[in-house]
C-alpha cells in the first residue's frame, strides 16, 4: 500500500474516477442477471476488497478502526448502502449517460443541505448553479418519460443525495475514519441484495460471465475507485477533487457507447452540458471564496 501512497493525490483522484467510470459499461454487460443479484455479487466482491485493504493497512488494529469510526461512520455506511443500491438500480433501467449527469450534481446537494443543516449561506453563484442544475435535469429526464427509465432516472438521485448527506456526516465528526464505513455499506447493500433475491425467489446462482462482471465491479470499478479516491482526497484541494472527479461522468457515456453500443438523445447531451456546466460553474465559486479565506487568513 506504500506504493499508492507514494502516488500524487490529483493522479489518484483520477484513476479512481477513471476507475469509477466503468461502472455503467459492466452493468449493462450482465447477461440475464437482475437489479438485485447485480448488487449481491458486485456488493460482494466490493466487501471482500475493502476488508482486504483495512487488513493490509491498519493490520492488528483492523478491529479497533471500525471501534474508532463509531456511530457515526456505522451510520455513514448504511446510508452509503442506499446509494450503492440506486446505482445498480438506475444502471439497469435508464441510459449511463443520464446516470452520470445525474450523479455530478452532487456539489449542488452539498450546498443544499449545508444551507439547511449547517446553516451554510448560499451564494448568487450557487443559487444560479442550482437553477440551471435543475433545467439540465428536466431537459434530460424530461424527455425520457418511460415506466422503467424514469423509476432509473428517480433511482440514480440516490448517489448524489446520500453521498451529499455522508459529507454532512464527515464535517460533522472530521476524526472519522470513512475506510471503515465503506466496508459497513458493502455488506449492507450486500444484504439488501441478498433480501429481495430471497423475497422474489431469485437464485444467486447466476452465470460465470455475470459473477466475473460482479467480481470487476467490486473489485475494480467501485473496490479500487472508492480507495484510489479516498486516499487521494487527503493531499488534493477538495474544489480540485470535484473538477477531476467530472471525468467520471464524461467517460462512463463514452465507454457505454464505445463497447455497449448505448447511443445518447439530443437531449441527454444539452440537458447533460447544461449540468456539467452548473457543476463547473458552483466549483469556480469555491475555488474563489478559499482564495479569498487564505488571503483574509
Amino acid at each position: 500500500m506504500n506504493v499508492i501512497n507514494k502516488i500524487p493525490g490529483p493522479l489518484l483522484i483520477f484513476m479512481g474516477a477513471l476507475s469509477l467510470s466503468f461502472g455503467g459499461l459492466i452493468v449493462k454487460k450482465f447477461e440475464g442477471s437482475t437489479e438485485w443479484q447485480i448488487l449481491f455479487w458486485r456488493s460482494l466482491f466490493f466487501t471482500l476488497t475493502v476488508l482486504t485493504f483495512l487488513i493490509v493497512t491498519y493490520k492488528k488494529k483492523t478491529l479497533s478502526s471500525f471501534y474508532k469510526s463509531g456511530l457515526p461512520g456505522f451510520l455513514g455506511g448504511i446510508i452509503l448502502s442506499f446509494g450503492f443500491c440506486g446505482y445498480v438500480y438506475a444502471m439497469s433501467n435508464t441510459s449511463v449517460a443520464n446516470t452520470n449527469f445525474i450523479i455530478s450534481l452532487q456539489i449542488l446537494f452539498l450546498a443544499i443541505f449545508g444551507y439547511l443543516f449547517l446553516k451554510e449561506k448560499i451564494s448568487t453563484i450557487t443559487l444560479v448553479s442550482i437553477i440551471l442544475a435543475i433545467s439540465g435535469v428536466i431537459l434530460m429526464v424530461g424527455n425520457d418519460m418511460k415506466p422503467g427509465n424514469l423509476s432509473g432516472n428517480l433511482a440514480a438521485f440516490t448517489m448524489p443525495i446520500t453521498f451529499a448527506v455522508l459529507i454532512m456526516i464527515v464535517r460533522k465528526f472530521p476524526t472519522v475514519d470513512m475506510i471503515p464505513a465503506q466496508f459497513v455499506a458493502g455488506v449492507s447493500s450486500c444484504l439488501i441484495g441478498l433480501s429481495v433475491c430471497i423475497y422474489y425467489s431469485h437464485n444467486l446462482m447466476v452465470s460465470p460471465n455475470d459473477i466475473f462482471l460482479g467480481f470487476l465491479g467490486g473489485f475494480f470499478q467501485v473496490g479500487f475507485g472508492f480507495i484510489f479516491i479516498t486516499i487521494g482526497a487527503r493531499s488534493t484541494p477538495s474544489a480540485m477533487v470535484g473538477v477531476i472527479m467530472l471525468s467520471e461522468s464524461v467517460l462512463g457515456p463514452v465507454w457505454a457507447f464505445l463497447f455497449a453500443g448505448e447511443r445518447v438523445s439530443l437531449f441527454t447531451i444539452i440537458g447533460g452540458a447544461i449540468i456539467l456546466f452548473a457543476v463547473l460553474l458552483q466549483f469556480s465559486s469555491l475555488l474563489l471564496s478559499d482564495k479569498k479565506e487564505k488571503i483574509i487568513n
